[in-house]
């Protein structure tokens, strides 16, 4: 019996992502269907390289296509397709040209790791296949540089087209303030100022195709917020806190900010979530315990994990090489791995509004 494309489609009707509800054909994420004799193959199209359900997603397809009388071979291809995800954008705002998906990484207070937490995930989406750039909006005091073993870089600047080009590292572009002062200084600026620096890391460097860019702003709610927010479409805003109960506190008042900037809350990670034992890896909840995932839930928003208080990473970090890149294989770069996943699942999440639907579904 002759095996058709329409019954491998029919099939593979029945397998719905799991985040977007709806069936793979359906979202036009199935491409390439070729039948030779018993063999079928064909190429599922994600919405991103960082879908934490890409090994479900495979297995559910085969198992459809394989229930075909007559399958006996099944090749598939997993690719992905990052899909633009503006928000809802005001007539102020501008897009980036190429720049598909623009993260804010904040937190209400100081001293959270939220750098650290900004350059683990930009290097994670860049491991699996993304294309990303790290945006360093902390102006008075950028770390990013320090973290990505890029302090002693300096950017040029192309001539053709007036803009300063990121430095590269880790597969990562990365613009930072701490490129572009003098070893030791300090910036001593008024907020227009710095509102102006925001805007030209956003405007003035050339970024290139982006799937992500990732901008690691200050603690707080001031200037580089409220000038990132009304110049450009976010995708959303990732908070960073700790576990204690002020810094939920002071989590709620940044979720807040970004709510009354019509900014979409991506979700909540909690950082210094607990410290894992070197010698018996037991957990000890040192600042307490619970607040990222009560402060998720007390504002409806996903809670996207806990990350270890480890000397591990933040010596990492302080070697100029965050943790995921320095040992993939380990403990803490999967933790960041599955963090950046459920980011970038959210993000596709939202973005399904965009999303092409099938002619034929």
């Amino acid at each position: 019996m002759e095996i058709t494309e329409q019954q491998v489609l029919a099939q593979l009707r029945k397998v719905i992502d799991p985040d977007l509800h709806k069936d793979l054909v359906t979202l036009n994420m199935i491409k390439k269907v070729v039948i030779e004799g018993s063999h079928v193959s064909f190429t599922v199209e994600l919405t991103t390289p960082a879908c934490p359900l890409k090994e479900e997603i495979e297995n559910m397809c085969r198992e459809a296509v394989g229930e075909i009388p007559g399958v006996e071979e099944i090749s598939i291809e997993m690719t992905a397709n990052v899909r633009a995800n503006l928000g809802k954008g005001v007539p102020t705002q501008q897009p980036l040209p190429g720049v598909k998906n623009i993260v804010a990484i904040a937190s209400g207070k100081g001293g959270v790791g939220k750098s650290t937490v900004s350059a683990n995930i930009a290097c994670a989406l860049a491991q699996m296949g993304a294309k990303v750039g790290l945006m360093d909006a902390d102006i008075y005091g950028p770390s990013i540089p320090l973290i990505m073993g890029v302090e002693d870089e300096k950017p040029i600047t192309d001539e053709k087209k007036e803009k300063l080009l990121p430095i590269e590292r880790y597969g990562v572009k990365i613009i930072s303030m701490g490129f572009l002062q003098p070893s030791g200084s300090a910036v001593i600026w008024r907020g227009p100022m710095v509102a102006k620096a925001v805007q030209q890391f956003l405007r003035d460097v050339e970024w290139g195709e982006i799937d992500y860019l990732i901008v690691d702003l200050p603690p707080g709610t001031g200037d580089a917020q409220l000038t990132l927010a009304q110049a450009i479409p976010l995708s959303g805003a990732v908070v960073v806190m700790t576990p204690q109960d002020l810094a939920a506190a002071v989590a709620v008042k940044a979720v807040a900010m970004f709510r009354k900037l019509d900014v979409p809350i991506l979700g909540i990670v909690e950082n210094m979530s607990y410290f894992l034992c070197p010698t018996c890896n037991s957990r000890h909840h040192v600042f307490s315990h619970g607040g990222g995932e009560q402060a998720a839930e007390a504002l409806n928003v996903p809670f996207f994990g806990g990350i270890p208080l480890a000397i591990d990473i933040g010596a990492d970090a302080d070697q100029g090489t965050p943790s995921v890149v320095l040992n993939p294989d380990g403990p803490y770069a999967q933790i960041f791995r599955e963090v950046a996943e459920r980011i970038a699942a959210q993000v596709s999440v939202r973005a399904r509004a965009f999303i092409p639907l099938a002619m034929n579904a």
